[in-house]
């Protein structure tokens, strides 16, 4: 009898850890051992996509808008990507030919490093290529330094640069990406430790000024897209070669651009673009793998991109808004009688541009058109008064939004300007 009890009690005890073990395998899945991607996960398009990033954004590289998002809100380390802000920031704010002083500070940053010692000078450009190419973490620090004045100067710029392009969930702390903190001053005055971070959403709009926004995009692209830079130091002592590591750029037809990066912190992460029949995406990867799966980032890429080129095409959602001419109170109306109301027509405000609006769409998606105008306005009024909006939606998203501005200038019918058409209609009448 006591045996039977003992034999029950293994059984017992043989399925509760067959139960513990089950219940943690469904926990954690094998994605948390570096095997498989993960399973469905949140996103803003379709919940069958499976990838191995923690935090990954597809974005329409047109209008900015995001396509796919997985925790693509969620601030994380995002290594050496952070040096594509560092070479946009260089090549608006410096000169390619400038000379560039190495401190022993710089000389002093860890590998992946060019090798530089205090005291040598540099070109900018040379920097420019072995920061992007090769990632080195000592041409960053140069860079910041000869730019910024010094690396919290360079990065106060950093972080300026974001806010100025709506990145405002990005703290830069450093040039080259490597795993830091400093003290935050938020809007209440309260100062705070907060890491060097971004999120996928934010590096996505990052890459997206870099490539489409910026007034110096080309030669961001013609950095990033060399295979090979040859160049010395400023003294002709030492010769160095730069490669390019970014092994998507041929991978993919259509690869324009993109930065890896890696720390202990970040795991591997990777920001790219792609540019396939006229639709450009960009794909911002974080927490994508840990060795030995520095492969995972490239096959997240091409899913995403793959994913926006299936589902997604181009569509002229552009419609000629319903208007109606508005009051002016006490204006003079367009034939000059006293005795009339005054009214006033609107055309929408395009910028210069011609009317249209093409978005990258999913066969499902509709853009909801709204046009709010004014119930009247007050005289005086000037010509290209803003008097309502045209408001393109998706969803709840705010996709375009146009002014509406009046066609032409109505005068006050003040004692003034009566008195004038008295005038003019008794007095002066032959």
């Amino acid at each position: 009898m006591k045996m039977k009890r003992a034999g029950r009690k293994r059984q017992k005890g043989c399925l509760a850890i067959f139960l513990a073990g089950l219940f943690l395998w469904a926990a954690w899945g094998p994605a948390a051992w570096g095997e498989e991607p993960g399973g469905a996960e949140t996103s803003t398009a379709d919940v069958s996509l499976r990838l191995y990033a923690q935090s990954a954004v597809l974005m329409d590289g047109d209008s900015g808008r995001v396509l796919y998002e997985k925790d693509g809100y969620h601030s994380m380390p995002m290594a050496s990507t952070t040096k594509i802000m560092t070479c946009i920031l260089a090549l608006e704010n410096g000169n390619l030919d400038d000379m560039l002083t190495v401190s022993s500070y710089a000389a002093s940053m860890p590998k992946v490093h060019l090798g530089v010692k205090a005291g040598e000078r540099y070109r900018l450009e040379d920097l420019l290529y072995s920061l992007m190419l090769e990632s080195h973490n000592d041409s960053a620090v140069v860079i910041a330094e000869g730019i910024g004045g010094s690396v919290e100067g360079f990065a106060s710029m950093m972080n300026q640069k974001a806010r100025d392009i709506g990145a405002y969930d990005t703290f830069f702390v450093t040039p080259n990406g490597l795993d830091a903190t400093a003290l935050f001053e938020g809007p209440d005055g309260k100062a705070t430790e907060r890491a060097h971070s971004t999120t996928a959403a934010d590096l996505a709009r990052i890459l997206r000024y870099c490539i489409v926004e910026s007034p110096k995009s080309e030669l961001f692209l013609a950095i990033t897209q060399a295979d090979s830079h040859q160049f010395a130091d400023g003294d002709g002592r030492r010769s160095f070669g730069c490669f390019n590591h970014n092994a998507f750029l041929h991978m993919m037809d259509g690869a324009l651009t993109g930065k890896t990066g890696f720390t202990g912190m970040a795991g591997y992460c990777y920001v790219g673009a792609v540019q396939q029949d006229g639709e450009l995406y960009i794909v911002a990867l974080l927490a994508c793998g840990w060795p030995n799966n520095r492969s995972y980032k490239w096959s997240d890429m091409r899913e995403l991109v793959e994913y926006g080129l299936e589902h997604y095409a181009y569509r002229d959602v552009w419609q000629e808004p319903p208007l109606t001419e508005v009051l002016v109170t006490d204006g003079v109306p367009w034939d000059g009688q006293p005795d009339e109301e005054a009214y006033v027509a609107l055309k929408a405000d395009y910028g210069g541009g011609q009317p249209g609006l093409s978005l990258l769409l999913r066969e499902e998606e509709e853009v909801v058109v709204t046009v709010r105008q004014a119930d009247s306005l007050k005289a005086p009024v000037e010509a290209g008064t803003v008097a309502g909006t045209v408001t393109y939606r998706l969803g709840e998203e705010v996709i375009k939004s146009y002014s509406l501005v009046t066609v032409r200038a109505v005068e006050k019918r003040d004692f003034a300007w009566c008195c004038q058409y008295l005038w003019q209609r008794f007095l002066l009448a032959p």
